[in-house]
């Protein structure tokens, strides 16, 4: 193969003498000129062998780089990398998410003594980790030996790999003994002795690897312990998750958690490579942190990692809610119908409340308040009646659904799904039918009564005609249905993030045992409040939240020019019935109308489908399931909609028990 003309020119630039900077910018086009246009590894790795070919040919050449790679080494920290690339920085979640938000602003420069940050501008590539990763231990070792590895250079190596694993054992120490892991360990005693061990440890370790002559066994020895000792410490670490499942998810608890993690592992890969010999595994080691640095960069990543176990522990508190709403008998269907119906009540003078505010003229943002200070008032006296609305179900069900596919494989474990997805279908044709049957009827009676009262209908014709043209199908109302989904799915969010703030910081001990709030309530009113904000402090934050983005999103959205509104069934039915008593009996005779009756029918659909939908892939995401055969199920609930179709909207009757006779 022909020797490519930018080698040489490469290599003439070759200068112990140059600066920083300038030595660090010839090696940046030297890693380009290896890349080319990253197409393929094998052609990286043929011109790393006429790099090294070269410098094998040439003794001018070899000791111009051997001089080249020591002033390297003497100008950065190799701990940076080898210790900390890859690694969060920051001790808090919030701060990491800042500090990785300025990275992927602000340019980075090649005047640096980090080598972190310069491993960054070498190897900016997911393609640098594959032929890293590609190296054999016959290029690893030539490399070393025209760059002097083997001689005086492999000094100031070792002692970087030493110096970085102290450096990553006194973080896990340090990370450890925080109050906020120590207070939530095991036996916390016991549990902190491996922390105070491991740097007994590793001052052996390092003993032993100073040796001369080299004890080989006392060194297997010290490397053992050392490695036993690391695990120990991650064993101690994992007690502080099951406080966490039981006392409520931290997000920076998970932070600090998974840093002693990386830490620990960082660890094991630090001296593995500092045992191997010569420069055997320096290429998985530089594979390693060129992938751990671009995952470090990733938002996407850090907002994954340490908010999955906070996903999880929201979808779990939803699921818990969610049993309540799906029904199973006829008794059960009965008194969702009835609860349903109670909302629907409500909810008929809410709206009739929301046309009364629009009749004061208020600016965007305070009849956006407003607005949603009504629906919030409406959805938290739903909750305290017992009472329910039907599209705030759908999001807190669908966890419980997700939580039933963890087993799929067991036997019966399909038809077990099949019938929790006819429960819970029947469950929201009641909630909606329940709603609907006394939403319309009641704003009916309430316009009546306003008209027996005032003289005229609480719409005025102009309104009256705008409510029926802004609920058409024709028009926008299935996008607003769907995005009106999408909040009620926030609300769930809103909802079992609050519940997990209320564990986490212990707020019903707070407010039973605190002694100004005792003082104040009495010991025993204290414990009742305490109790019943603990078991309802998920529904109201479902209620007032989903009441104030269904009153300012559409603020909101107008200030920024985007026309977005919302579109809620029973509350559009409530409208819908309030434009018709304007209009009269000849309503009924204009198409428009029938066009919004279909339209509320699919908007009803929209709120339950999108909301349902967004929680359903969150809940599979947070239970880890995996591997789903939807085929299968998909096959099964078309089976069981072809043989027993009435099963979705009526529950099936119930198959009395019939007890063996007994002879006496």
């Amino acid at each position: 193969m022909a020797l490519p003309r930018d080698l040489d020119t490469l290599l003439d630039a070759l200068d112990p003498e140059a600066t920083l900077v300038e030595r660090h910018l010839w090696l940046v086009r030297l890693l380009d000129w290896m890349r080319g246009d990253r197409s393929s590894v094998s052609t990286t790795l043929e011109r790393l062998q006429l790099l090294i070919e070269r410098l094998e040919t040439s003794a001018e050449l070899r000791s111009r780089a051997q001089a080249w790679w020591l002033a390297l080494l003497d100008g950065v920290d190799g701990t940076t990398l080898l210790a900390d690339h890859g690694l969060a920085q920051r001790p808090v979640f919030l701060s990491e998410f800042i500090n990785r938000l300025l990275q992927h602003v602000l340019p980075a420069t090649p005047q640096t003594r980090d080598a972190s940050e310069l491993h960054t501008l070498l190897f900016p590539h997911d393609f640098d980790a594959a032929w890293l990763g590609r190296l054999d231990e016959e290029t690893e070792q030539r490399l070393a030996a025209v760059l002097g590895l083997s001689l005086t250079g492999a000094r100031p190596w070792r002692a970087a790999l030493e110096e970085s694993i102290a450096c990553c054992v006194s973080q896990i120490c340090a990370i450890g003994y925080a109050p906020e892991l120590r207070l939530r360990m095991d036996n916390s005693a016991q549990q902190l002795q491996a922390y105070r061990e491991l740097l007994v440890d590793f001052e052996t370790l390092r003993r032993a690897l100073q040796q001369r002559p080299l004890d080989a066994a006392a060194l297997e020895q010290a490397v053992q312990a050392f490695k036993d000792r690391l695990d120990a410490c991650r064993q101690a670490a994992a007690s502080v998750y099951a406080h966490l499942d039981e006392h409520g998810i931290s997000v920076d608890v998970v932070f600090r958690l998974r840093q002693l993690r990386e830490r620990v592992l960082r660890c094991r890969l630090l001296l593995d490579t500092l045992l191997a010999p010569g420069a055997v595994g320096t290429g998985k080691l530089l594979a390693q942190l060129t992938l751990a640095g671009h995952n470090n960069r990733s938002l996407r990543a850090l907002i994954a990692s340490n908010s999955s176990l906070l996903a999880a522990k929201v979808t779990e508190r939803s699921a818990e809610t969610g049993e309540h709403y799906i029904t199973r008998n006829r008794a059960e269907y009965a008194d969702m119908l009835r609860k349903a119906a109670g909302g629907g009540a409500l909810i008929s003078v809410t709206t009739l409340m929301k046309f009364a505010l629009l009749g004061l003229g208020l600016s965007a943002f305070w009849g956006g308040f407003a607005a949603g200070v009504n629906y919030a008032l409406c959805f938290v006296l739903v909750q305290l009646l017992h009472w329910t609305v039907a599209t705030k179900q759908p999001a807190m069900t669908a966890p419980a659904m997700a939580a039933k596919l963890k087993d799929l494989q067991a036997p019966g474990a399909v038809e077990d799904f099949v019938d929790e997805v006819s429960h819970l279908v029947r469950s929201q044709v009641a909630a909606v039918i329940g709603n609907l049957a006394l939403v319309v009827p009641g704003v009916l009676l309430l316009c009546g009564a306003y008209w027996l009262t005032i003289g005229h209908a609480p719409l005025s014709v102009e309104k009256a005609g705008h409510v029926l043209h802004s609920l058409t199908l024709f028009g926008p109302t299935l996008f607003f249905a769907a995005f009106t989904g999408l909040l009620l799915f926030a609300s769930s969010i809103v909802a079992g993030w609050t519940e997990n703030w209320f564990v986490l910081q212990r707020l019903d001990s707070a407010l039973r045992y605190h002694p100004r709030v005792t003082a104040v309530l009495g010991v025993a009113r204290a414990d009742r409040w305490a109790s019943w904000l603990r078991h309802n402090i998920s529904g109201l934050a479902a209620n007032i939240s989903l009441g104030f983005m269904l009153g300012l999103v559409p603020a909101f959205a107008a200030f920024f020019g985007l026309g977005l509104d919302v579109r809620h069934v029973t509350l559009s039915a409530g409208q819908l019935s309030a434009a018709a008593v304007t209009l009269g009996p000849d309503v009924l005779k204009l198409p428009l109308f029938w066009w919004c009756v279909l339209s509320i029918l699919l908007v009803g659909v929209l709120n339950v489908a999108v909301s349902f939908f967004f929680a359903f892939r969150l809940a599979l995401r947070a239970h880890n399931v995996t591997g789903l055969d939807r085929a299968r199920l998909y096959r099964a609930i078309r089976t069981r909609a072809r043989q027993t179709p009435l099963s979705f909207f009526w529950p099936p009757r119930e198959t009395p028990v019939v007890e063996p006779l007994r002879h006496g």
